[in-house]
Protein backbone atom coordinates (compact mmCIF):
# COMPACT_ATOMS: atom_id res chain seq x y z
CA UNK A 1 0.00 0.00 0.00
CA UNK A 2 1.39 3.41 -1.02
CA UNK A 3 1.22 5.98 1.76
CA UNK A 4 0.23 9.59 1.20
CA UNK A 5 3.03 12.07 0.58
CA UNK A 6 3.73 14.05 3.74
CA UNK A 7 5.35 17.42 4.32
CA UNK A 8 6.62 19.36 7.32
CA UNK A 9 9.16 21.93 8.45
CA UNK A 10 12.15 19.93 9.74
CA UNK A 11 14.06 22.71 11.49
CA UNK A 12 13.19 24.67 14.65
CA UNK A 13 10.72 27.49 14.21
CA UNK A 14 12.31 30.93 14.34
CA UNK A 15 14.86 33.07 12.54
CA UNK A 16 18.02 31.34 11.34
CA UNK A 17 20.31 30.90 8.38
CA UNK A 18 18.47 27.91 6.90
CA UNK A 19 15.04 26.35 7.29
CA UNK A 20 14.06 23.04 5.66
CA UNK A 21 10.71 21.87 4.33
CA UNK A 22 10.79 18.09 3.90
CA UNK A 23 8.54 16.00 1.65
CA UNK A 24 8.42 12.19 1.65
CA UNK A 25 6.28 9.85 -0.42
CA UNK A 26 5.48 8.58 -3.86
CA UNK A 27 4.44 12.04 -5.11
CA UNK A 28 7.22 14.03 -3.42
CA UNK A 29 9.07 14.81 -6.65
CA UNK A 30 5.88 15.59 -8.57
CA UNK A 31 4.63 18.01 -5.88
CA UNK A 32 8.02 19.70 -5.59
CA UNK A 33 8.21 20.10 -9.38
CA UNK A 34 4.92 22.03 -9.37
CA UNK A 35 6.64 24.66 -7.24
CA UNK A 36 10.32 24.47 -8.19
CA UNK A 37 11.96 26.27 -11.13
CA UNK A 38 15.59 25.54 -11.95
CA UNK A 39 17.79 24.33 -14.80
CA UNK A 40 16.08 20.93 -14.65
CA UNK A 41 12.95 19.56 -13.06
CA UNK A 42 13.67 17.70 -9.85
CA UNK A 43 12.34 14.47 -11.38
CA UNK A 44 15.17 14.61 -13.94
CA UNK A 45 18.14 15.35 -11.65
CA UNK A 46 20.38 12.63 -10.23
CA UNK A 47 19.49 11.22 -6.86
CA UNK A 48 21.28 12.54 -3.79
CA UNK A 49 22.06 15.90 -5.37
CA UNK A 50 21.31 19.43 -4.22
CA UNK A 51 19.96 21.84 -6.81
CA UNK A 52 19.69 25.63 -7.00
CA UNK A 53 16.41 27.21 -8.02
CA UNK A 54 13.34 29.13 -6.89
CA UNK A 55 9.95 28.28 -5.42
CA UNK A 56 7.15 29.77 -7.48
CA UNK A 57 3.49 30.09 -6.45
CA UNK A 58 1.76 28.48 -9.48
CA UNK A 59 -1.46 30.43 -8.94
CA UNK A 60 0.22 33.86 -9.21
CA UNK A 61 3.61 33.08 -10.79
CA UNK A 62 5.17 34.97 -7.86
CA UNK A 63 8.69 34.02 -6.83
CA UNK A 64 8.34 33.04 -3.18
CA UNK A 65 11.86 31.96 -2.25
CA UNK A 66 15.37 31.27 -3.51
CA UNK A 67 16.19 27.68 -2.51
CA UNK A 68 18.51 24.71 -2.65
CA UNK A 69 16.47 21.54 -3.22
CA UNK A 70 17.99 18.22 -2.12
CA UNK A 71 16.64 15.20 -4.02
CA UNK A 72 16.92 11.67 -2.61
CA UNK A 73 15.17 8.95 -4.55
CA UNK A 74 13.92 5.68 -3.05
CA UNK A 75 14.98 3.28 -1.72
CA UNK A 76 18.25 4.74 -0.37
CA UNK A 77 16.62 7.38 1.81
CA UNK A 78 15.68 7.82 5.46
CA UNK A 79 12.09 6.67 4.85
CA UNK A 80 12.82 4.41 1.83
CA UNK A 81 10.50 6.74 -0.08
CA UNK A 82 11.32 9.61 -2.44
CA UNK A 83 12.40 12.60 -0.35
CA UNK A 84 12.79 16.26 -1.29
CA UNK A 85 14.23 18.72 1.21
CA UNK A 86 13.71 22.36 0.27
CA UNK A 87 16.38 24.51 1.93
CA UNK A 88 15.01 28.03 2.41
CA UNK A 89 16.22 31.16 4.13
CA UNK A 90 15.38 30.81 7.81
CA UNK A 91 12.47 33.22 8.23
CA UNK A 92 9.22 32.14 9.83
CA UNK A 93 6.90 33.68 7.25
CA UNK A 94 8.68 32.48 4.11
CA UNK A 95 9.24 28.91 5.19
CA UNK A 96 5.59 28.63 6.20
CA UNK A 97 4.57 29.88 2.77
CA UNK A 98 6.67 27.14 1.16
CA UNK A 99 5.10 24.55 3.47
CA UNK A 100 1.60 25.75 2.67
CA UNK A 101 2.31 25.51 -1.07
CA UNK A 102 3.39 21.85 -0.70
CA UNK A 103 0.17 21.14 1.22
CA UNK A 104 -1.95 23.00 -1.32
CA UNK A 105 -0.50 20.97 -4.19
CA UNK A 106 -0.93 17.44 -2.92
CA UNK A 107 1.00 16.77 0.29
CA UNK A 108 -0.48 16.12 3.71
CA UNK A 109 0.88 17.68 6.91
CA UNK A 110 3.13 15.15 8.63
CA UNK A 111 2.23 13.99 12.11
CA UNK A 112 4.87 14.16 14.89
CA UNK A 113 7.55 11.56 14.19
CA UNK A 114 5.91 10.37 10.98
CA UNK A 115 9.11 10.42 8.90
CA UNK A 116 10.80 8.10 11.39
CA UNK A 117 7.60 6.04 11.67
CA UNK A 118 7.75 5.46 7.92
CA UNK A 119 11.40 4.43 8.21
CA UNK A 120 10.20 1.79 10.70
CA UNK A 121 7.13 0.70 8.71
CA UNK A 122 9.20 0.43 5.53
CA UNK A 123 11.75 -1.81 7.26
CA UNK A 124 14.72 0.55 7.24
CA UNK A 125 15.02 0.55 11.05
CA UNK A 126 13.52 -1.46 13.87
CA UNK A 127 11.54 0.01 16.75
CA UNK A 128 14.51 0.20 19.13
CA UNK A 129 16.47 2.15 16.50
CA UNK A 130 13.55 4.54 16.05
CA UNK A 131 13.44 5.12 19.81
CA UNK A 132 17.21 5.70 19.63
CA UNK A 133 16.56 8.56 17.19
CA UNK A 134 14.31 10.22 19.78
CA UNK A 135 16.88 9.67 22.53
CA UNK A 136 19.63 11.11 20.29
CA UNK A 137 17.62 14.29 19.72
CA UNK A 138 16.95 14.66 23.44
CA UNK A 139 20.44 13.72 24.67
CA UNK A 140 21.98 16.28 27.00
CA UNK A 141 25.62 15.14 27.10
CA UNK A 142 28.19 13.65 24.72
CA UNK A 143 28.01 10.29 26.49
CA UNK A 144 24.22 10.20 26.27
CA UNK A 145 24.37 10.96 22.54
CA UNK A 146 26.94 8.17 22.06
CA UNK A 147 24.65 5.64 23.72
CA UNK A 148 21.65 6.82 21.68
CA UNK A 149 23.74 6.71 18.50
CA UNK A 150 24.70 3.09 19.18
CA UNK A 151 21.02 2.24 19.54
CA UNK A 152 20.27 4.09 16.29
CA UNK A 153 22.95 2.01 14.55
CA UNK A 154 21.29 -1.21 15.73
CA UNK A 155 23.47 -2.31 18.66
CA UNK A 156 20.51 -3.27 20.85
CA UNK A 157 18.78 -4.86 17.85
CA UNK A 158 21.80 -7.10 17.20
CA UNK A 159 21.92 -8.10 20.87
CA UNK A 160 18.20 -8.93 20.99
CA UNK A 161 18.29 -10.85 17.70
CA UNK A 162 21.13 -13.00 19.07
CA UNK A 163 19.08 -13.72 22.20
CA UNK A 164 16.03 -14.65 20.12
CA UNK A 165 18.14 -17.04 18.04
CA UNK A 166 19.34 -18.72 21.23
CA UNK A 167 15.72 -19.21 22.31
CA UNK A 168 14.88 -20.64 18.85
CA UNK A 169 17.74 -23.13 19.23
CA UNK A 170 16.25 -24.30 22.53
CA UNK A 171 12.79 -24.57 20.95
CA UNK A 172 14.21 -26.64 18.08
CA UNK A 173 15.64 -29.13 20.60
CA UNK A 174 12.32 -29.24 22.45
CA UNK A 175 10.59 -30.05 19.16
CA UNK A 176 12.83 -33.11 18.81
CA UNK A 177 11.59 -34.37 22.17
CA UNK A 178 7.98 -33.78 21.17
CA UNK A 179 8.42 -35.49 17.77
CA UNK A 180 10.32 -38.52 19.13
CA UNK A 181 8.87 -39.24 22.59
CA UNK A 182 9.70 -42.97 22.38
CA UNK A 183 13.41 -42.30 22.97
CA UNK A 184 13.99 -41.86 26.72
CA UNK A 185 17.51 -40.55 26.33
CA UNK A 186 16.22 -37.79 24.02
CA UNK A 187 14.05 -36.40 26.84
CA UNK A 188 16.94 -36.48 29.31
CA UNK A 189 19.30 -34.81 26.84
CA UNK A 190 16.67 -32.20 25.94
CA UNK A 191 16.06 -31.25 29.59
CA UNK A 192 19.77 -30.90 30.28
CA UNK A 193 20.30 -28.85 27.12
CA UNK A 194 17.27 -26.67 27.91
CA UNK A 195 18.47 -25.84 31.41
CA UNK A 196 22.00 -24.99 30.26
CA UNK A 197 20.96 -22.83 27.32
CA UNK A 198 18.02 -21.16 29.10
CA UNK A 199 20.37 -20.19 31.93
CA UNK A 200 22.64 -18.45 29.41
CA UNK A 201 19.67 -16.53 28.00
CA UNK A 202 18.57 -15.53 31.49
CA UNK A 203 22.09 -14.29 32.31
CA UNK A 204 22.25 -12.25 29.10
CA UNK A 205 18.90 -10.61 29.90
CA UNK A 206 20.11 -9.91 33.45
CA UNK A 207 23.20 -8.24 32.04
CA UNK A 208 21.05 -5.94 29.94
CA UNK A 209 18.82 -5.12 32.89
CA UNK A 210 21.87 -4.30 35.04
CA UNK A 211 22.69 -1.54 32.56
CA UNK A 212 19.20 -0.06 32.86
CA UNK A 213 19.86 2.20 35.86
CA UNK A 214 22.95 3.69 34.23
CA UNK A 215 21.18 3.92 30.87
CA UNK A 216 18.22 5.77 32.40
CA UNK A 217 20.61 8.23 34.03
CA UNK A 218 22.23 8.96 30.67
CA UNK A 219 18.84 9.23 28.99
CA UNK A 220 16.83 11.18 31.57
CA UNK A 221 19.45 12.75 33.81
CA UNK A 222 20.29 12.00 37.42
CA UNK A 223 17.79 13.67 39.74
CA UNK A 224 20.12 15.60 42.06
CA UNK A 225 19.18 17.82 44.98
CA UNK A 226 21.44 20.47 46.49
CA UNK A 227 20.42 20.81 50.10
CA UNK A 228 21.62 22.33 53.37
CA UNK A 229 20.90 25.13 55.79
CA UNK A 230 20.51 28.69 54.49
CA UNK A 231 23.61 30.47 53.25
CA UNK A 232 25.95 27.45 53.01
CA UNK A 233 26.59 27.92 49.27
CA UNK A 234 23.83 25.93 47.57
CA UNK A 235 23.03 28.58 44.96
CA UNK A 236 26.74 29.25 44.44
CA UNK A 237 27.26 25.56 43.63
CA UNK A 238 24.34 25.60 41.18
CA UNK A 239 25.73 28.71 39.49
CA UNK A 240 29.18 27.10 39.30
CA UNK A 241 27.81 24.01 37.57
CA UNK A 242 25.71 25.93 35.04
CA UNK A 243 28.28 28.72 34.63
CA UNK A 244 25.58 31.33 35.06
CA UNK A 245 24.09 33.47 37.83
CA UNK A 246 20.54 32.11 37.62
CA UNK A 247 20.31 31.55 41.36
CA UNK A 248 20.40 34.65 43.56
CA UNK A 249 23.38 34.62 45.89
CA UNK A 250 23.32 36.93 48.93
CA UNK A 251 24.36 36.88 52.56
CA UNK A 252 20.69 37.02 53.57
CA UNK A 253 19.34 33.69 54.81
CA UNK A 254 16.17 32.52 53.03
CA UNK A 255 16.89 34.20 49.67
CA UNK A 256 15.98 31.04 47.72
CA UNK A 257 12.23 30.61 48.32
CA UNK A 258 11.52 27.80 45.83
CA UNK A 259 13.30 24.99 44.00
CA UNK A 260 15.27 25.86 40.86
CA UNK A 261 15.96 23.16 38.23
CA UNK A 262 18.77 23.02 35.66
CA UNK A 263 20.42 20.32 33.55
CA UNK A 264 24.22 20.23 33.83
CA UNK A 265 26.95 17.97 32.46
CA UNK A 266 29.28 16.49 35.08
CA UNK A 267 31.98 14.19 33.65
CA UNK A 268 29.56 13.14 30.91
CA UNK A 269 26.72 12.47 33.36
CA UNK A 270 23.61 14.63 32.92
CA UNK A 271 22.41 15.92 36.28
CA UNK A 272 18.88 17.25 36.67
CA UNK A 273 20.06 19.64 39.34
CA UNK A 274 17.64 21.11 41.87
CA UNK A 275 18.66 24.04 44.09
CA UNK A 276 16.40 24.06 47.11
CA UNK A 277 15.38 26.57 49.73
CA UNK A 278 17.54 26.38 52.86
CA UNK A 279 16.07 23.98 55.39
CA UNK A 280 15.42 25.73 58.68
CA UNK A 281 12.57 26.61 61.04
CA UNK A 282 10.94 29.84 59.88
CA UNK A 283 7.80 31.90 60.46
CA UNK A 284 7.87 33.31 56.92
CA UNK A 285 4.89 31.69 55.13
CA UNK A 286 6.48 31.75 51.64
CA UNK A 287 9.84 30.47 52.89
CA UNK A 288 8.07 27.74 54.87
CA UNK A 289 6.47 26.45 51.66
CA UNK A 290 9.93 26.44 50.04
CA UNK A 291 11.36 24.43 52.95
CA UNK A 292 8.56 21.85 52.62
CA UNK A 293 9.29 21.55 48.90
CA UNK A 294 12.96 21.04 49.74
CA UNK A 295 12.09 18.16 52.05
CA UNK A 296 9.85 16.65 49.34
CA UNK A 297 12.65 16.98 46.76
CA UNK A 298 14.93 15.03 49.12
CA UNK A 299 12.58 12.02 49.05
CA UNK A 300 12.42 11.92 45.24
CA UNK A 301 16.11 12.46 44.49
CA UNK A 302 18.64 9.91 43.21
CA UNK A 303 21.61 11.91 44.52
CA UNK A 304 21.80 14.40 47.38
CA UNK A 305 24.57 16.98 47.58
CA UNK A 306 24.43 18.05 51.23
CA UNK A 307 26.31 21.25 51.97
CA UNK A 308 27.76 22.09 55.35
CA UNK A 309 29.52 25.26 56.46
CA UNK A 310 33.16 24.72 57.45
CA UNK A 311 32.77 27.80 59.66
CA UNK A 312 29.93 26.28 61.76
CA UNK A 313 29.72 23.23 64.02
CA UNK A 314 27.41 20.37 63.07
CA UNK A 315 23.94 21.09 64.47
CA UNK A 316 21.17 18.86 65.71
CA UNK A 317 19.10 19.98 62.73
CA UNK A 318 21.86 18.83 60.33
CA UNK A 319 22.09 15.46 62.08
CA UNK A 320 18.31 15.00 61.98
CA UNK A 321 18.26 15.54 58.21
CA UNK A 322 21.35 13.40 57.58
CA UNK A 323 19.90 10.56 59.66
CA UNK A 324 16.68 10.72 57.60
CA UNK A 325 18.56 10.32 54.30
CA UNK A 326 21.13 7.78 55.47
CA UNK A 327 19.80 5.09 53.09
CA UNK A 328 20.10 7.36 50.00
CA UNK A 329 23.13 8.27 47.93
CA UNK A 330 24.60 11.34 49.59
CA UNK A 331 27.79 13.31 49.09
CA UNK A 332 28.70 15.60 51.98
CA UNK A 333 30.22 18.90 50.85
CA UNK A 334 32.08 20.86 53.49
CA UNK A 335 32.07 24.32 51.92
CA UNK A 336 33.75 27.64 52.77
CA UNK A 337 37.23 26.27 53.37
CA UNK A 338 38.41 29.87 53.04
CA UNK A 339 36.85 30.60 56.46
CA UNK A 340 38.00 29.48 59.90
CA UNK A 341 37.43 25.78 60.62
CA UNK A 342 34.75 25.14 63.25
CA UNK A 343 33.32 21.89 61.85
CA UNK A 344 34.79 18.63 63.20
CA UNK A 345 35.27 16.79 59.90
CA UNK A 346 36.71 13.66 61.56
CA UNK A 347 33.55 13.40 63.68
CA UNK A 348 31.40 13.94 60.59
CA UNK A 349 33.15 11.10 58.73
CA UNK A 350 32.81 8.86 61.77
CA UNK A 351 29.08 9.54 62.16
CA UNK A 352 28.30 8.99 58.45
CA UNK A 353 30.89 6.52 57.09
CA UNK A 354 28.79 5.70 54.01
CA UNK A 355 28.72 9.30 52.81
CA UNK A 356 31.78 10.53 50.87
CA UNK A 357 33.09 13.90 52.12
CA UNK A 358 34.39 16.57 49.73
CA UNK A 359 35.97 19.82 50.96
CA UNK A 360 35.32 22.89 48.82
CA UNK A 361 35.53 26.61 48.59
CA UNK A 362 33.05 27.23 45.82
CA UNK A 363 33.79 30.96 45.61
CA UNK A 364 37.43 30.05 44.90
CA UNK A 365 36.54 27.04 42.67
CA UNK A 366 38.43 24.75 45.06
CA UNK A 367 37.49 21.09 45.39
CA UNK A 368 34.74 21.07 42.76
CA UNK A 369 36.76 18.80 40.44
CA UNK A 370 36.95 16.24 43.23
CA UNK A 371 33.18 16.55 43.70
CA UNK A 372 32.61 15.74 40.02
CA UNK A 373 34.87 12.68 40.33
CA UNK A 374 32.94 11.49 43.40
CA UNK A 375 29.65 11.68 41.47
CA UNK A 376 31.10 9.58 38.63
CA UNK A 377 32.52 7.08 41.14
CA UNK A 378 29.17 6.75 42.88
CA UNK A 379 27.18 5.88 39.75
CA UNK A 380 29.55 4.71 37.02
CA UNK A 381 32.60 3.37 38.92
CA UNK A 382 34.56 6.42 37.79
CA UNK A 383 33.86 6.37 34.06
CA UNK A 384 31.12 5.72 31.49
CA UNK A 385 31.87 2.85 29.11
CA UNK A 386 29.64 4.20 26.35
CA UNK A 387 31.75 2.72 23.54
CA UNK A 388 31.85 -0.83 24.91
CA UNK A 389 28.51 -1.33 26.66
CA UNK A 390 24.97 -1.84 25.46
CA UNK A 391 22.81 0.32 27.71
CA UNK A 392 19.07 -0.18 28.15
CA UNK A 393 17.34 3.00 29.22
CA UNK A 394 13.85 2.89 27.74
CA UNK A 395 11.07 1.99 30.21
CA UNK A 396 9.29 -0.06 27.53
CA UNK A 397 12.44 -2.10 26.87
CA UNK A 398 13.05 -2.62 30.60
CA UNK A 399 9.52 -3.85 31.21
CA UNK A 400 9.65 -6.29 28.28
CA UNK A 401 13.07 -7.61 29.32
CA UNK A 402 11.86 -8.17 32.88
CA UNK A 403 8.87 -10.12 31.54
CA UNK A 404 11.13 -12.13 29.21
CA UNK A 405 13.48 -12.95 32.11
CA UNK A 406 10.51 -14.16 34.17
CA UNK A 407 9.25 -16.29 31.27
CA UNK A 408 12.60 -18.04 30.73
CA UNK A 409 12.92 -18.50 34.50
CA UNK A 410 9.47 -20.14 34.55
CA UNK A 411 10.60 -22.48 31.75
CA UNK A 412 13.67 -23.50 33.77
CA UNK A 413 11.59 -24.09 36.91
CA UNK A 414 9.21 -26.29 34.91
CA UNK A 415 12.09 -28.29 33.45
CA UNK A 416 13.54 -28.95 36.90
CA UNK A 417 10.11 -30.20 38.07
CA UNK A 418 9.96 -32.65 35.11
CA UNK A 419 6.92 -30.95 33.62
CA UNK A 420 6.32 -32.14 30.02
CA UNK A 421 8.37 -30.22 27.46
CA UNK A 422 5.34 -29.18 25.41
CA UNK A 423 4.22 -27.15 28.45
CA UNK A 424 7.71 -25.72 28.90
CA UNK A 425 7.61 -24.71 25.25
CA UNK A 426 4.83 -22.19 26.01
CA UNK A 427 7.13 -20.15 28.27
CA UNK A 428 9.97 -20.31 25.77
CA UNK A 429 7.74 -19.05 22.97
CA UNK A 430 6.58 -16.26 25.27
CA UNK A 431 10.24 -15.33 25.93
CA UNK A 432 10.92 -15.21 22.19
CA UNK A 433 7.84 -13.04 21.55
CA UNK A 434 8.63 -10.59 24.38
CA UNK A 435 12.18 -10.11 23.10
CA UNK A 436 10.71 -9.49 19.66
CA UNK A 437 8.52 -6.72 21.00
CA UNK A 438 11.64 -4.82 22.08
CA UNK A 439 12.67 -4.42 18.44
CA UNK A 440 9.15 -4.01 17.11
CA UNK A 441 8.10 -7.53 16.14
CA UNK A 442 4.37 -8.09 16.65
CA UNK A 443 3.64 -4.76 18.34
CA UNK A 444 0.22 -3.17 18.14
CA UNK A 445 -0.58 -0.27 15.84
CA UNK A 446 -1.80 1.68 18.88
CA UNK A 447 1.61 1.31 20.58
CA UNK A 448 3.43 2.41 17.42
CA UNK A 449 1.23 5.51 17.13
CA UNK A 450 1.79 6.32 20.80
CA UNK A 451 5.58 6.01 20.54
CA UNK A 452 5.97 8.14 17.45
CA UNK A 453 3.60 10.82 18.70
CA UNK A 454 6.33 11.75 21.19
CA UNK A 455 8.65 12.86 18.37
CA UNK A 456 8.94 16.44 17.19
CA UNK A 457 7.31 17.55 13.94
CA UNK A 458 9.46 17.02 10.89
CA UNK A 459 11.43 14.05 12.25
Amino acid sequence: MQLETISSISTPVGEGAIAIVRLSGIDALEIADKLYKGNKSLSEVDTHTINYGHIIDPSTAETVEEVMAAVMKAPKTYTREDIVEINCHGGVHTVNRVLQLTLKHGARMAEPGEFTKRAFLNGRIDLSQAEGVMDFIRSKTTEASKVANQQMQGRLKTYIESLRQSVLNILAQVEVNIDYPEYDDVEETTTSFLLDEAKKVEQEIEQLLKSSSEGKILREGLSTVIVGKPNVGKSSLLNYFIQDDKAIVTEVAGTTRDTLEEYVNVNGIPLKLVDTAGIRDTDDIVEKIGVERSREALKNSELILYLLNNNEALTAEDMEILDSIADQKVILIVNKLDLDNRLDIADLESRYPGMPVVKTSIVNSTGVDELEEKIADLFFDGSIQSTDSTYVSNNRHISLLEQAKQAVSDAMDSAEMDIPVDIIQIDLVKTWELLGEVIGEDVSEQLIDQLFSQFCLGK
